[in-house]
């Protein structure tokens, strides 16, 4: 917020102010070879103070690794700008938690905001409160049928229903007839969405996977010896893929498996033949593309693009694992 410092001021940045009158006074107290010094700092604190400053609010739970693609983007973003960068992640996987990290987030400022959106009931106030505190935030991963009416820019994901439906026209075009559908957030209406699009393809089951990788295997074992007519698995995270895929070998079934995002053990069953595609939504770009969106609004007298971006959804099986997982940075 800008200060009344005086009739004359140096704005350095956006936040810092000088008085023409107190720096005059400062150089007349000094010699003159101290004059060059004295420039020189003040040239200083305006680069410093001038970069702009932008805030990622991701939810998640546990050690999924979807999430830290995601903040390479944004942070590679920040670095081919010169912006500064924060990345805020909320492990608990509790909404209310990742409300007060928005909220606070919001408090220091920042020059625009990027957050996912998996629950729109839980976050939308604290979405519209940062609105109205005047900073711009743009809503990416989830959340895309309620962003705009939260005050945001714009959305950077892929549309989660139209995606579970690709999925389940591809698996059964491959053969497949009756599912189950692996689910590690409940309260995540992108991953609901997935599930839900599967199932317009072919009659699909909903399970809850739960999202600690070290309990998915036993979960997953459960839920396909509860079901043991499927002839086909749709995991909607990179890490349920995993376990789920553990499940399937130990108990020795055949089936069509698919999954959601990418990580380097996924790549390594697509290429082991064991899952047959997983949906690409290119959790790099939705990192990347909000914070140079941003940038180009502060910069370009709040210019946006025409449209909402969506980065998916796009097939990754055998044929294009190898050069995905490299330009994905997911490769080992």
């Amino acid at each position: 917020m800008r200060q009344n410092l005086g009739a004359f001021q140096f704005v350095v940045g956006k936040k810092f102010y000088i008085t023409l009158n107190v720096t005059i006074k400062i150089l007349r107290e000094m010699k003159m070879k101290k004059l060059i010094i004295a420039i020189t700092a003040l040239f200083a604190v305006a680069s410093y103070a001038s970069a702009e400053r932008y805030v990622m609010v991701t939810h998640g739970e546990g050690k999924d690794p979807f999430w830290p693609v995601v903040q390479k983007g944004g942070e590679d973003a920040a670095r081919a700008i010169g912006a500064d960068f924060e990345y805020i992640f909320t492990p608990s996987g509790d909404m209310a938690d990742m409300a007060k990290s928005i909220a606070a987030a919001a408090a220091t400022q920042p020059d625009g905001m990027v957050v996912s959106l998996p629950d729109p009931d839980a976050l939308g106030q604290a979405i519209k409160d940062a609105v109205a505190a005047g900073i711009p935030l743009i809503t990416m991963n989830s959340g895309l049928e309620s962003s705009a009416s939260l005050g945001a820019l714009m959305h950077v994901g892929q549309p989660e229903f139209l995606a579970g439906q690709k999925a389940g026209e591809r698996a059964k075009a491959e053969g497949a007839t009756k599912g189950i559908c692996f689910i590690q957030e409940a309260y995540n209406t992108a991953l609901t969405d997935r599930c839900g699009g599967y199932g317009e393809a072919i009659p699909t089951t909903n399970f809850d996977s739960s999202n600690d990788p070290a309990t998915i295997p036993t979960r997953a074992a459960a839920g396909l010896q509860a079901n043991p007519d499927v002839d086909a698995v749709l995991s909607v995270g990179p890490h349920v893929c995993v376990g789920v895929q553990q499940a399937i070998d130990e108990l020795g079934m055949s089936v069509h498996h698919s999954c959601f995002d990418l990580s380097p053990p996924v790549m390594d069953l697509i290429n082991a033949g064991k899952v047959q595609y997983t949906i690409d939504q290119q959790q790099r770009l939705q990192g990347y593309m909000p914070i140079i969106v941003l940038h180009l609004y502060n910069t370009g007298a709040g210019l946006l693009p025409g449209a909402n971006i969506p980065s998916g959804p796009g097939f990754v099986d055998k044929s294009n694992a190898s050069s995905v997982a490299s330009l994905a940075g997911v490769d080992r």
